[in-house]
């Protein structure tokens, strides 16, 4: 395509000044230029920059949130059908897992895809080898196949991809693991909406959200494949969190027993302010509200007892019926798009790098929560953050978040597995240990004997 044919596509929509550098770049670089505008939807960028301001009146909303439908800690009747139904589910193989895994470890300092980043405390696994286990464990348990779903992005594709076949997999079976790329939105000036560019052949783009979850998974043909070997439930989960008890069935049977389409897990805010989404109800449909969007006086809302009245923070677990994606799946594309104004690095046009100091630029972001008002029997199923929820965020020296944290709380979850095994551990000696070998503490006290002691770091492998 020349120049002169791309003019045409970008000019109606102002965005001539992406060829600004055209004559400075390769044959190579004009082509992966002409690749990336052919990607973007003008139009869509366009209307979503005039609409920036509409994002509905989220305090309206907020005056009338309720707390969600949930099933509590403080309740366990229902433990011991949910954990039937699950196995049931399980064994009869109806039951896959979505990984999102788009995300670099720049905030770590790691230049490669977060999910290879290693954070067992003791063995030194990375994120993606602990999940997959669970997986495998799991399999071997319930002895059928429970196939994964691996959404990538253009940063993390080729060398997730790489990192699983190098490692085998970490045991799963080749035609059980499927990898598909989210989509991509570009970034633009928050004052005249130009599409930035952040070198002189590079849009500046970014993943289009873990809404754009759908959209992608039809383009990639996943969801067909989930049809094909008739999956009716999906666990979801981010890469971060090395803590989640993937297809556990006690969550897994919460959402059969509640007849739920889309159920996700929270933990209760200890602060009203604290940075999770809030899972409410309005007008009798759950949705999420992001802590940003929240107006402090509903977030400090309380009740008569003194707790919080809007409690449900969410950890972006869910477990989601392919019924549910089935039915949106012609709609995919029309999941809202969020605003986000962020600070993004690009090209001014005598071609200096400018490195803003305050906003300067919006990005669009879908959630796959917002399919949450859609679903039938929507429900909330509260957990504790001790065993549910280390995501790994930020480098080494941050608050909270990091490697450190996240593997002194790995190791403190199985040094209670250890201590209802009858196992003596200080709090002071790392331990970790596989799926492969337990992958709950009822499976661990089968295999220790009662008074061992643990007085060095040890690592149960498989």
């Amino acid at each position: 395509m020349t120049s002169d044919q791309l003019h045409t596509i970008l000019a109606p929509f102002g965005q001539q000044h992406l060829l600004a550098f055209w004559d400075q770049l390769d044959r190579d670089g004009q082509a992966s230029l002409v690749e990336q505008i052919e990607a973007i939807d003008f139009g869509l960028v366009r209307r979503l920059f005039e609409n920036r301001d509409r994002q509905g009146d989220i305090a309206a909303l907020a005056a009338r949130a309720e707390p969600p439908p949930a099933m509590r800690l403080d309740d366990r009747r229902h433990v011991p059908e949910a954990r039937r139904l699950a196995a049931e589910a399980l064994k009869a193989g109806r039951c896959g897992v979505v990984l999102v895994a788009g995300g670099q470890g720049t905030r770590l300092g790691f230049d490669h895809p977060k999910g290879m980043f290693p954070i067992g405390p003791v063995s030194g696994k990375s994120l993606f080898q602990i999940h997959v286990e669970k997986i495998v464990a799991a399999r071997r348990r319930h002895g059928a196949a429970i196939p994964l779903y691996v959404m990538t992005s253009h940063a993390t594709h080729d060398e997730t991809v790489a990192f699983f076949a190098e490692h085998e997999r970490f045991g799963l079976p080749e035609d059980e693991v499927f990898f598909f790329q989210q989509g991509v939105m570009p970034a633009v000036d928050a004052e005249s909406g130009q599409v930035l560019l952040e070198s002189p052949g590079r849009i500046a783009a970014s993943p289009d959200g873990h809404g754009g979850m759908l959209a992608a998974m039809v383009r990639s043909g996943a969801l067909a494949d989930i049809e094909r070997r008739g999956l009716r439930h999906l666990f979801y989960l981010q890469v971060d969190n090395p803590l989640v008890d993937i297809c556990g069935q006690e969550f897994l049977g919460c959402h059969l027993l509640a007849g739920s389409e889309f159920s996700t897990q929270v933990v209760a805010k200890r602060d009203p302010l604290e940075r999770v989404g809030n899972v409410v109800r309005v007008d009798g449909r759950p949705l999420v509200i992001e802590y940003s969007d929240l107006p402090d006086d509903a977030a400090r809302r309380r009740n008569p007892d003194g707790s919080l009245t809007l409690w449900a923070g969410s950890i972006a677990v869910h477990v989601i019926a392919v019924e549910l994606l089935r039915r949106e799946a012609d709609t995919a594309e029309g999941l809202p798009f969020h605003i986000a104004r962020k600070k993004v690095p690009f090209l001014d046009s005598t071609g200096r790098r400018i490195e803003p100091s305050q906003p300067n630029a919006i990005k669009f972001e879908r959630f796959i929560f917002d399919l949450m008002p859609q679903a039938r029997g929507a429900i909330v199923v509260e957990v504790d953050p001790a065993e549910a929820f280390a995501p790994l965020k930020n480098a080494l020296g941050a608050k909270s978040d990091t490697p450190e944290s996240v593997r002194h709380q790995l190791a403190a979850f199985h040094r209670g597995w250890l201590r209802q095994a009858g196992v003596e551990v200080a709090d002071d000696v790392p331990v970790e240990i596989s799926p492969l070998f337990a992958l709950d503490a009822e499976e661990l006290r089968t295999k220790l004997q009662p008074g061992e002691r643990i007085t060095s770091s040890t690592y149960w492998g498989e």
